[in-house]
């Protein structure tokens, strides 16, 4: 019943945030009514100030400049350059820092050679710096895509680019045999998925996704290959830290990955245990979309903001 009751949960809060209504109140007051809680700021100077913070508590981080879904090549160049301009400040500030982004806010939908291009300008400059950047993993329909611009991307720029992987998708772990037989590095993000699939493609009971989840966590551990385990799921965390002893798998090899504002206590205790914790930090205007599935995620979440709303 708790699962029935979740998934409706998590469907009802993506459609409501589709309503024109809705999603103009909350682009309007949701900052003040809570959002700052998950997005580190409308500006870069705001995020790389969080940056500092965390890595003064001995967390690392992956900024992400918030967007997707542009409409035109002159946007797509704005987030071009806004991506451009992340890698400058965290190397001109030396926070410890590397960065995400979504390829459809780079000119995916308008074409390959779009997004391409502007890939390449980014990755050169993650090149130039030794820095590292993560392409994010988006809905179902941009898969295949992803996968072939990965691949060329990831035979130019080597280990300077690295993929997110999504545990619900009946896909997965196919496409991580074929990834993990192809490269000599391959940087994985592991995460259960947060998009709202067909069950044709995907599972549809959390149970499922749980157990493919650890699965996948462990056949990318025992790859090789360098694995981010991105879960705040204390189940999660508890297996990989006895799988990982069991099987003498030393830590610089992998990191717990959390989001800003999810769990900053247990982020800080897995630092002081010896593990790496990454924190993902958003920021930027664009933010409505990231919100949203934060929101789907968790009924606690919703009720931080509502309690947030009728606060004197």
């Amino acid at each position: 019943m708790r699962l029935i009751t979740m998934s409706f949960y998590r469907k009802l809060v993506l459609s409501v945030s589709g309503n024109k209504v809705v999603s103009g109140f909350i682009k309007k007051y949701g900052m003040k009514l809570g959002a700052a809680r998950f997005v580190a700021g409308v500006t870069l100077k705001e995020a790389i100030e969080q940056v500092n913070l965390l890595n003064q508590d001995g967390l690392v981080v992956t900024l992400d400049h918030l967007g997707e879904f542009v409409f035109d090549e002159q946007e797509a160049f704005a987030s071009t350059r806004a991506c451009l301009d992340v890698l400058d400040a965290v190397k001109q500030s030396g926070v410890k820092s590397n960065m995400s982004l979504k390829m459809t806010s780079l000119g995916l939908d308008l074409s390959k050679e779009v997004c391409m291009k502007h890939m390449r300008m980014i990755l050169d400059k993650a090149r130039e710096y030794d820095n590292f950047v993560r392409i994010d993993m988006e809905d179902y329909a941009h898969i295949d895509i992803t996968m072939e611009i990965f691949d060329e991307l990831k035979r130019e720029y080597g280990k300077h680019v690295g993929l997110v992987i999504q545990a619900y998708l009946f896909r997965t772990v196919d496409d991580m045999k074929r990834l993990e037989e192809t490269y000599e590095h391959c940087n994985l993000r592991l995460v259960k998925g947060a998009y709202l699939e067909s069950p044709k493609v995907a599972y549809a009971d959390k149970a499922d996704v749980d157990k493919n989840y650890l699965k996948i966590i462990e056949m990318h551990l025992l790859s090789g290959h360098y694995t981010a385990v991105a879960t705040h799921d204390d189940n999660v965390i508890n297996h990989t830290k006895a799988f990982v002893q069991k099987h003498n798998i030393p830590n610089d090899r992998f990191e717990f990955q959390m989001l800003y504002g999810v769990r900053p206590e247990t982020q800080r205790q897995l630092v002081k245990e010896g593990y790496t914790m990454r924190v993902y930090v958003p920021y930027g205007n664009d933010w409505y979309g990231y919100f949203s599935r934060r929101i789907a995620e968790s009924p606690a979440n919703a009720f931080f903001i509502l309690k947030n709303m009728f606060r004197k």
